[in-house]
C-alpha cells in the first residue's frame, strides 16, 4: 500500500493508493448495485459499462436517453426561460419594422458560435445581421458605453448581446440613454438585479426556472431560435418562405458547449451529441476550412475536434489577433472566404502557442524559484511585465494542473502599470467568488468569474495585496479541495485488454466533459519500457503486464515531475491510471493509454 493518511473503511482506496506520485488518493467511482443491474438488463450492457453509466448519476429510467439522446425527448419549453418570449417578440418586432439589428458577441468560441447561429437564422429570413466583437486588449470583456456608441453611430436600432451582457448593467443603461434597444442572451453568473432592457435571457438568472443552467450561450441561443420560429409561425412569417430548420446548425451549439467546458447532461448532452453528428458531415464552410488548415482529416467528429483542433484556432483570433475572425469564419457561406479566414486563424494559433510557451516557462521558473507553489498557501499569484493578456488564462490552467492549486497569472502593462489577469481553480475552491470580493473591497479595478475561472484588472502596486487577499479568503476552502482532489477510476484492466474494442465500448458514453468525465482505467503492477522524453516535457513509453502484453502510453508535460521521472527510470511494479485514446495513425485502428496519474507502492 502507498503511504499517506488513513482511508475511511467505507471508502477504500482503489488498489490501496492513498497517495500517488502526484499526491492524490485513488477511488473507484461509486455506483449503486441496483442501478448497475438495471442498466445491464434494460440496455443489455456488460457490467463495466453499466457501472460507469450508474457512476455518472444516470438513473435506471434515464439510460436510454443518455446513450441515445434526442431533441424530442429533452428539448425544454423556450417559455420556461425567463424573458425568452419577450426576446423573441422584441427581435421579430425589429425585423418586421425594418429596424437595424446587430449582434454583439464575446471573442471566444462560445461567443463566435452564438453569433453565427443568429447570423444564419437572420440570413434564412433574408436579413443581414452585422457582428460586433470587442477587442480583447483595447476594449476588454463585454459591452461598454464606447461599444454601444459605436453601434449607434453605425445605425443600430437593436443590439443582441450573446455570451456577455448579463452583468453589464451600467453599459446597458447607457445604451438605453442613447436610444438603443438591447436583448441580452447569456449564461454567466450575474448580479441580483439584471440590466434594464428589452429582455435578459440567462438560465443562471435568479428566478429563471428553466433548469438549464449548464448550457453554454450557444445552447441558449439555439433555444432562442426555436422561440423565434414559434413566434414567427404565430405571425405567419413563413407563409412565403421556408421556416428555418435550426437542426442544421446543431454543430455550432456543440462547439459552444464543448469549448466552454459545460456540463454535458440532459438537454445540453443532446445538443452536443447530435451537434457532433451534424458536424461530421462538415457542411459548415468555416469548420471544414479550419479542419483542413489544421491538417486534420474529415470523418466522424468527436469532442476532440471541437476542443483541441477547431476551438483553439477560433480562440486565437480573440487572444492575439482580430477578435471577430472566429464569428466571421463560422457564419460565412463563402468557401474562399472561409479558407482565407482559416489560414489566418491557424497562423495566429501557431503564434499563440509560442507566446503561451514563453509565458508558461517564465511563470513556472519564477514561482518554483521562490517555492511559492509549495509553501502551503491556498493560491499562487504570479505577474510579469508585458505577458500577453490573451494567454494568461491558458498559462494559469497549465500551472494549476501542475501544482494542483488555484493559479492567477497577470500580465502587467509596463507603461501604464495596469495588470490584466486570469485565474483557474481547483474543484472545491470558488475563485470567482473570491475575485468578486476583491473587486468589491477595492483591491481590484475590475474582476469576476465563476467557481473554476476568473478574470481581473489590477494596479501593479496592488498585486501583493491581491495575493494576500485571495489567500486569506480561500485558505478555509483548501482542506476540502485537497480531499476532493482524487483520481476517480471506472475499472481495473490488464494492458492486453486495453483494446480498440474496449475503447469503442466506452465511447458509447461520449461526448465527455464536466458531469460526464471520460472513463478512467487503472493498470496494476506494470513495467515501463522504452521510455523516451519528448519535446514539451512529454514522456512516451510502453506499459507491460505480467503476461508480457503491452499498451503504448504517453504522459503529458511531466518529465520533470515525480511521475515522469518514474516512467523514464523504467520502473516496474507501478500502478498507472489513464484514458484510452484512439490511435489511427497511418490507418491503424489501435489505442494509446494517456496517463493521468502514477502510483508506486514502494514510495512514500
Amino acid at each position: 500500500m502507498a503511504d499517506g493518511a488513513p482511508v475511511p473503511a467505507a471508502e477504500p482506496a482503489f488498489l490501496g493508493v492513498t497517495r500517488s506520485l502526484s499526491g492524490r488518493v485513488w477511488r473507484q467511482r461509486p455506483a449503486e448495485a441496483a442501478t448497475i443491474r438495471a442498466h445491464m438488463q434494460a440496455l443489455e450492457l456488460e457490467e463495466p459499462l453499466a457501472r460507469a453509466l450508474a457512476a455518472r448519476g444516470v438513473r435506471a429510467d434515464q439510460g436510454a436517453d443518455f446513450l441515445a439522446p434526442t431533441l424530442k425527448a429533452l428539448f425544454p419549453d423556450p417559455s420556461s426561460f425567463m424573458d425568452m418570449d419577450a426576446a423573441a417578440v422584441a427581435i421579430l418586432d425589429a425585423i418586421q419594422a425594418g429596424a437595424s439589428v446587430h449582434v454583439f458577441a464575446d471573442y471566444d468560441v462560445d461567443g463566435a458560435s452564438s453569433a453565427a447561429l443568429l447570423v444564419r437564422w437572420f440570413r434564412a429570413l433574408g436579413v443581414d445581421l452585422p457582428i460586433y466583437v470587442p477587442d480583447r486588449i483595447t476594449e476588454g470583456y463585454g459591452p461598454s458605453p464606447r461599444a454601444f456608441d459605436t453601434l449607434k453611430a453605425a445605425g443600430a436600432d437593436l443590439v443582441i448581446t450573446v455570451d456577455c451582457g448579463a452583468a453589464a448593467n451600467e453599459a446597458v443603461a447607457h445604451a438605453s440613454a442613447i436610444g438603443l434597444k438591447v436583448v441580452v442572451i447569456d449564461h454567466h453568473m450575474m448580479r441580483e438585479h439584471p440590466p434594464v432592457c428589452a429582455a435578459v435571457v440567462n438560465p443562471n438568472r435568479p428566478g429563471c426556472n428553466s433548469g438549464q443552467g449548464n448550457l453554454a450561450a450557444a445552447g441558449v441561443v439555439f433555444v432562442l431560435l426555436a422561440a423565434l420560429n414559434r413566434e414567427g409561425r404565430a405571425r405567419n412569417l413563413f407563409a412565403d418562405r421556408p421556416e428555418p430548420d435550426i437542426r442544421q446548425w446543431l454543430d455550432l451549439a456543440a462547439m459552444g458547449a464543448i469549448c466552454d467546458v459545460t456540463g454535458l447532461t440532459g438537454f445540453n448532452r443532446a445538443l452536443t451529441s447530435l451537434g457532433l453528428k451534424v458536424m461530421s458531415d462538415w457542411r459548415n464552410p468555416g469548420l471544414k476550412a479550419l479542419l483542413a488548415a489544421a491538417g486534420a482529416e474529415e470523418g466522424p467528429a468527436k469532442s476532440n475536434h471541437a476542443g483541441f483542433i477547431l476551438g483553439p484556432r477560433i480562440n486565437a483570433g480573440g487572444r492575439i489577433g482580430k477578435s471577430d475572425l472566429g464569428a466571421r469564419l463560422l457564419s460565412t457561406d463563402d468557401p474562399a472566404e472561409a479558407a482565407a479566414l482559416a489560414r489566418e486563424l491557424d497562423a495566429l494559433n501557431i503564434a499563440r502557442r509560442e507566446v503561451e510557451r514563453d509565458v508558461t516557462d517564465q511563470a513556472q521558473r519564477r514561482v518554483e524559484a521562490t517555492g511559492a507553489h509549495d509553501d502551503g498557501s491556498a493560491v499562487v499569484v504570479i505577474a510579469g511585465d508585458d505577458w500577453h493578456p490573451g494567454v494568461v488564462g491558458i498559462v494559469a490552467g497549465r500551472l494549476r494542473e501542475r501544482w494542483r492549486k488555484p493559479v492567477v497569472v497577470i500580465g502587467v502593462d509596463a507603461v501604464n502599470g495596469i495588470g490584466k489577469g486570469s485565474g483557474r481553480s481547483q474543484p472545491g475552491m470558488n475563485l470567482g467568488r473570491a475575485v468578486q470580493a476583491a473587486w468589491e473591497t477595492g483591491v481590484l479595478i475590475a474582476g469576476g468569474g465563476h467557481a473554476m475561472a476568473a478574470g481581473l484588472t489590477v494596479r501593479a502596486d496592488a498585486i501583493d495585496a491581491l495575493r494576500d487577499f485571495l489567500n486569506d479568503r480561500m485558505i478555509g476552502e483548501q482542506a476540502g479541495a485537497d480531499a476532493m482532489d482524487r483520481v476517480e477510476l471506472d475499472a481495473l484492466i490488464e494492458p492486453g485488454a486495453a483494446s480498440r474494442a474496449l475503447f469503442e465500448q466506452f465511447e458509447r458514453l461520449a461526448p465527455f466533459g464536466p458531469a460526464n468525465p471520460e472513463p478512467l482505467f487503472a493498470l496494476h503492477g506494470v513495467q515501463v519500457r522504452d521510455a523516451v522524453a519528448m519535446n514539451g516535457g512529454h514522456v512516451r513509453c510502453r506499459l507491460v503486464g505480467a503476461d508480457g502484453a503491452s499498451v503504448k502510453a504517453i504522459a503529458w508535460r511531466c518529465a520533470d515531475l515525480p511521475g515522469g521521472r518514474a516512467l523514464l527510470a523504467g520502473q516496474g511494479g507501478l500502478s498507472v491510471a489513464g484514458r484510452l485514446k484512439a490511435d489511427d495513425w497511418n490507418g491503424r485502428r489501435g489505442v494509446q493509454f494517456e496517463i493521468e496519474d502514477i502510483a508506486d507502492p514502494r514510495m512514500g
